[in-house]
């Protein structure tokens, strides 16, 4: 019985202090939050910079690497599930541009950046 009132006022104390913390005040410091349409828009930015440097004439991983930066602020989305849906078809196509970019295929990756602003713009329509 003494064991079992312990184990009781163990349980007890450590439920109490499950709740006594914030998940805001142990959050991670340098994580930055943006909204939902804020992302959808640094997005856009983005992949419009990856093009230009295609056009412009850039190497391949110097636009391979814009368009893992574009990837990269795609994942920083968070809205709701048919969002989030939407949100991974463009992550797709960036991925595959970024494939086609490494193998110095730029015309497909222009391609494939083109769909991916085209799946970003409806991500607004989403919000």
């Amino acid at each position: 019985m003494k064991i079992l009132k312990s184990a009781v006022i163990a349980l007890c104390l450590a439920g109490a202090a499950m709740g006594t913390f914030s998940t805001a005040a142990v959050a991670e410091e340098g994580r930055t939050t943006h909204k939902p349409i804020d992302v959808i828009n640094g997005i856009q930015e983005r992949i419009a910079g990856a093009v230009t440097a295609i056009n412009n004439g850039a190497e391949d991983a110097e636009v391979a690497a814009l368009i893992k930066k574009a990837s990269d602020f795609a994942k920083e989305l968070n809205a709701n599930d048919k969002v989030d849906r939407e949100n991974a078809k463009v992550k797709g196509h960036l991925k595959a541009a970024i494939a086609s970019a490494k193998s110095a295929n730029l015309q497909e990756a222009r391609d494939h950046l083109a769909k991916a602003k085209e799946a970003t713009e409806g991500l607004k329509k989403l919000l």
